[in-house]
């Protein structure tokens, strides 16, 4: 049976954070982000950061456990069984073949490599539609919308490769 690292996935639910300090400094691409999305710099400096930041851990604490299982293929082996009449029962049949399996190939796609393309999947199919809708609806422009597309994108896929590697 597949377990879940409570440590790499509080880990990676801080990744998002890491690369939204570097993407958001006016370095990068704060200072459009500002412009595309009608905020100033008082704004930014007007306090809450205390609720901002501990929701934001929250929030990506959510999307990391949620990741985990886009980005393991191994998690979707109970899934396969749980319908069987004998899944609980150590010595069944259900679980001498889920022991066998994960014995067999419990590591198969289990890399960075594997999680950051899944992760890479999740910001293409998921977030990028997701963002774009609502900033179309929001009158929000394209500019607006890639930088923060390409932001989950990349955190995403961090996230699945560090997930997946490492739990």
């Amino acid at each position: 049976m597949q377990h879940v690292n409570f440590i790499i996935i509080i880990l990676s639910a801080f990744i998002p954070m890491i690369i939204g300090a570097i993407w958001y400094s006016p370095k990068v691409l704060g200072t459009i982000w500002m412009k595309e999305s009608g905020v100033t710099q008082e704004q930014i400096n007007s306090g809450g950061m205390l609720k901002i930041f501990g929701f934001s851990i929250l929030f990506s604490l959510f999307l990391s456990m949620s990741l985990q299982f886009m980005v393991i293929h191994q998690f979707h082996l109970n899934s396969i069984i749980m319908s069987e009449v004998d899944y609980t029962n150590p010595g069944s049949d259900s679980q001498t073949w889920l022991t066998e399996t994960m014995a067999n190939y419990g590591n198969n796609y289990r890399t960075f490599k594997h999680g950051l393309f899944h992760g890479i999947l999740v910001g293409l199919f998921f977030a990028f539609p997701l963002i774009g809708i609502n900033s179309l609806f929001e009158r929000r422009s394209f500019k607006y919308i890639f930088i923060h597309s390409a932001y989950w994108i990349i955190s995403f896929g961090l996230m699945g490769g560090v997930i997946c590697a490492f739990t």
